[in-house]
């Protein structure tokens, strides 16, 4: 009797642990890695691409992704080389991700000419809707959504902040990217509300020849310089500091990063807060939300930035309207 009862037990506890073993193994299925793919615009080893990414996976963090053990990410940065840009877009949707994560514009019209079926999550993107990556704001329409990197409306306040800071100037050169949608948007309305604070407009392509072309409007005096966002900027952004420091052009430019690399002064959202934004985007489509439904967001954090050690180089005495407004100073 004692033999066969514990023979008994012997069989309910292997049942036990058969029921276990299948909850174990089903639960490990619920849990199967998921692939996000990135691309970005910039170099790896730049410090700006370092602390966007690391902002990123802050955020997904936060929402229960961790790289390695739930999810893998992808993540390729083509330096500003658009050959590079879309091969590493060719394969990256290769990798059949769940979701790609693409910073700026030239990223995101790179992998739409190789997926429309990748659902992508895009940042730091000037016009999506002009560039036609998505149908509209609210209402995206196709695999792509996110995060706009401003409205236009916020490039009037650039000539204004510019002839406030440096009251003696009567010329203004925006250095734009004329290839690109946000490129021609971001000069016409420059170009519309300068002449209303006295300033004359003259637009510098980017590409080669431009340091030519800095150097020479620089020559006539009175100038100053506008920094639009673009790819090109964001490459060549020790270099376009370097000019206006060289010949004496006080110049705004959108974000603070420019600003902590010596540039005078910058207006414009609050990038890292974007990435984080992103995050919780993928998560939503990670948990099978569809970017279509998704609606494409505005920045909800400007900030104004402002070196006193650059002003101070220039000739320039900060007003204290600008000061007091500021979000950061840095002397």
């Amino acid at each position: 009797m004692a033999i066969g009862i514990g023979r008994r037990q012997f069989i309910y506890a292997l049942g036990g642990a058969t029921v276990a073993w299948s909850l174990a193994a089903r639960a490990q299925q619920g849990e199967r890695m998921r692939r996000i793919g990135l691309l970005s615009g910039i170099a790896a080893d730049d410090p700006l691409a370092k602390t966007f990414y690391a902002t990123f996976v802050e955020g997904l963090q936060q929402l229960g992704w961790i790289d390695g053990r739930n999810v893998h990410i992808d993540g390729r940065w083509a330096a500003g080389d658009a050959a590079v840009r879309r091969k590493y877009a060719e394969e990256l949707v290769a990798l059949a991700p769940d979701v790609i994560v693409s910073e700026a514009s030239a990223s995101l019209g790179s992998l739409l000419q190789v997926t429309h079926t990748v659902p992508i999550v895009f940042t730091i993107v000037p016009d999506p809707v002009g560039a036609g990556f998505v149908s509209s704001l609210s209402r995206p329409g196709g695999n792509a959504t996110g995060f706009m990197m401003f409205e236009y409306s916020l490039c009037g306040k650039w000539p204004e902040l510019l002839k406030e800071i440096a009251p003696g100037i009567t010329r203004v050169a925006v250095l734009r990217d004329a290839g690109i949608a946000a490129g021609i948007g971001q000069f016409a309305v420059i170009q519309a509300l300068a002449p209303s604070v006295g300033l004359d407009v003259s637009p510098i392509d980017a590409g080669a020849g431009f340091e030519h072309a800095v150097e020479a409007f620089a020559s006539s005096g009175n100038g100053a310089l506008i920094v639009a966002a673009s790819p090109f900027t964001e490459v060549h952004r020790d270099l376009i500091i370097a000019l206006a420091a060289r010949y004496k052009l006080p110049a705004i430019y959108i974000e603070r990063h420019f600003v902590a690399a010596g540039g005078l002064i910058s207006y414009g959202p609050n990038f890292l807060d974007q990435f984080r934004r992103t995050a919780g985007y993928v998560d939503r489509i990670l948990k099978d939300e569809k970017p279509a439904e998704l609606p494409v967001q505005a920045p909800t954090k400007y900030e104004l930035v402002v070196n006193l050690k650059t002003a101070k180089a220039l000739g320039l005495t900060v007003p204290q309207s600008i000061l007091a407004r500021a979000d950061e100073v840095i002397e």
